[in-house]
């Protein structure tokens, strides 16, 4: 009996790291820009706020692209977000931009590009829009040199529905555990 309990509890514990990982931010496998997006002037409006590490360099020279979008194929582009002359990216600082661009449903996912020497650390970033509710994706590491690097949730209902659905599955199966030794 101790076996079985002690085969399942780390049975949980796997799984709830399995899906803690899958929370990090992640190297882009296949991602590609739809061209014609980008050419488009966009007709509804974004705001995009990233705060940057206070581990993060003073100042970035870094160039720092952004992408997000939705799962259906809707993208946002924005070569060249950072701006040195208005000290974007800063060390412990807040950044808010506010882009124009083509209509997206619920965002579900968004890529930060850093081509640079001095290894910008994000800690998140929030994006809302006029058809999506806010959602905020969480760095704190630092984005690798010229590598699209970022969150795809679109095939999740949202990172913050998974982990609470993971904690619910730990739940029930301490509950079970718990029965299983009362009985």
């Amino acid at each position: 009996m101790k076996r079985l309990l002690c085969f399942l509890l780390s049975s949980v514990f796997l799984f709830a790291l399995s899906e803690a990982t899958q929370l990090l931010p992640q190297p882009a496998e296949s991602f590609n820009f739809n061209l014609t997006y980008i050419q488009q002037a966009g007709s509804c409006s974004y705001s995009v706020v990233i705060s940057t590490s206070c581990s993060s360099p003073s100042y970035t020279r870094d160039h720092i692209s952004l992408s997000f979008g939705d799962a259906y194929g809707n993208q946002i582009y924005v070569p060249r977000i950072d701006d040195p002359s208005r000290r974007t990216f800063e060390r412990c600082s807040t950044d808010t931009f506010h882009i124009n661009g083509p209509c997206a449903y619920q965002i579900c996912y968004v890529y930060l590009y850093r081509s640079g020497p001095d290894a910008w650390i994000p800690t998140t970033v929030k994006i809302s829009g006029d058809n999506s509710r806010p959602i905020t994706f969480n760095y704190n590491t630092a984005i690798p040199n010229d590598v699209w690097f970022g969150f795809n949730l679109c095939g999740h209902a949202s990172s913050s529905n998974r982990l609470s659905s993971c904690m619910w599955f730990i739940y029930v199966i301490g509950v079970w555990i718990l029965a299983l030794l009362l009985f």
